[in-house]
């Protein structure tokens, strides 16, 4: 059975390869121009990025090598969801997890979408605030330097491009406005 996506119509779809974090798939399709062709399609489990700002003005922000990306970054604290949690869980688990810190007011600054031509990767962002910090429990796969920076830094850092992740740049910027407000 055909199944319409827009413009596009999908005739078949073949999973290429599957883990337990992402699922790369290759549809046939019935392109836009009616030509048949092929798309190739990423699913990620979906992710949470909370930006914990305390009442001094300063952020969070995580300093990590990045397997996939060859290099060390500066984030957000980010990560997936874990079955089925909500975002707001998976913010709040994750913010345990990486800082130690847990936060009394939590702010929604909306969602976004990595790479929107391929990838299927939603990720939801938090304003963290009212900050208590406590121990964290950092997985096996992390190992995570925590930087603690004026808020005004790390949105100079995101407008320069020294923090290139897609969610830890957005949660900024919306910060930026909500605090202007």
């Amino acid at each position: 059975m055909d199944i319409k996506k827009g413009p596009w119509t999908v005739t078949g779809t073949e999973i290429k390869y599957k883990n337990p974090w992402l699922e790369v798939s290759e549809d046939a399709v019935i392109r836009p121009d009616g030509k048949t062709g092929i798309y190739g399609v990423v699913k990620m489990n979906a992710g949470a990025s909370v930006l914990p700002y305390d009442s001094d003005g300063y952020v969070y922000l995580t300093q990590e090598y990045h397997y996939a990306v060859e290099r060390v970054t500066i984030e957000t604290i980010s990560g997936a969801l874990v079955g089925e949690e909500s975002t707001l869980e998976a913010a709040k688990r994750e913010l345990k997890e990486e800082t130690g810190f847990t936060a009394e007011r939590w702010t929604d600054l909306g969602s976004v979408d990595p790479f929107t031509s391929v990838i299927l990767s939603p990720n939801h962002m938090y304003l963290a605030q009212n900050l208590t910090k406590g121990d964290s429990a950092q997985e096996g796969t992390e190992t995570i330097k925590l930087l603690k920076v004026p808020f005004k830094d790390a949105l100079d850092w995101a407008l320069s491009g020294q923090i290139t992740h897609a969610a830890s740049v957005s949660a900024i910027l919306k910060t930026a406005r909500i605090l202007q407000k």
